[in-house]
């Protein structure tokens, strides 16, 4: 050890000393160079052998199938709030009109908007896929926004934190009906037009109210965090907090919800008799 200290120590001297020593150094490089590589072997072999052992393409597809099968699941239970309130209002009632399961399809994300005034993203789902404008858009915690614009490849979405988004949302402890509109900020929403004597207090849950027939009835928007009473006003400063992960999530679910109802006011007007090759004649019509 001593005669390898002082030949080392030598060797270090004589090339901060001999500027020819760089080339003796590579070409004592270019012959440790097979030592080297027999000593990476076993190393290499290990990792191989490991890799092959675990079936590392299966591990990945296993750990796909399963993040979308959880993403599915959350889908599921995301309406059981609602469920369980409005089964404690119909449970008097019969031949209750059954609520069926919404398609849908699954997206990732894509990109984000740089605009700081826009909150909008682009995910991998578009024409081809059968996305069209005004979708909505759900992550495993609730709903997140619609589509605004649709390519053959992907999708634009509109985000309920964007100051120019609204949707009509419903208390799902009572059922009061509001508007909760974008603030500019992940993590506030204005619950507009509140009245200052309403039932509505922090920690309620907002769902979809299904009202504007854009947006399937009992998904959860928004939890309300603070009610502000100002006596000198007709309605309180009402603020909610999104429960879909507006900055996080990476993987979405888009809905295919049912087309709404015809209403009362048009259902009334049809005589009921109309053929496959006639359109249906409402009444006062010629």
């Amino acid at each position: 050890m001593l005669l390898c200290a002082i030949a080392a120590f030598a060797l270090m001297f004589a090339e901060d000393r001999f500027s020819r020593m760089e080339d003796l150094r590579a070409q004592l490089s270019t012959v440790v160079a097979p030592i080297q590589w027999a000593v990476s072997v076993p190393s290499d072999v290990l990792t191989w052998t490991s890799l092959a052992l675990s079936e590392q393409r299966e591990l990945v597809e296993e750990n796909r199938l399963l993040r979308e099968q959880l993403l599915m699941l959350s889908h599921r239970v995301q309406r059981m709030a609602s469920l369980t309130a409005e089964n404690v209002r119909l449970r008097e009632l019969l031949h209750a009109a059954r609520r069926d399961d919404v398609p849908y399809i699954t997206a990732e994300l894509l990109s984000l908007d740089s605009d700081p005034f826009t909150y909008q993203m682009v995910v991998d789902r578009g024409r081809r896929d059968g996305v069209y404008v005004g979708q909505p858009v759900m992550d495993a915690s609730g709903l997140v926004g619609q589509v605004i614009a649709v390519s053959a490849y992907s999708s634009r979405i509109l985000m309920l934190a964007d100051a120019s988004h609204a949707l009509p949302v419903q208390v799902n402890r009572n059922g009061l009906r509001f508007i909760v509109q974008g603030t500019g900020h992940y993590e506030a929403l204005d619950v507009l037009h509140v009245p200052d004597t309403a039932d509505i207090r922090a920690g309620d849950l907002l769902t979809t109210s299904g009202l504007a027939g854009r947006f399937p009835i009992g998904y959860p928007v928004a939890r309300v965090v603070e009610v502000e009473h100002d006596p000198g006003q007709p309605f309180a400063r009402v603020t909610a907090r999104p429960v879909a992960q507006l900055e996080r999530s990476r993987h979405f679910l888009l809905l295919f919800p049912p087309p709404p109802p015809a209403s009362s006011d048009e259902l009334s007007l049809w005589d009921g008799s109309f053929s496959v090759d006639e359109p249906p004649q409402l009444k006062g019509e010629p």
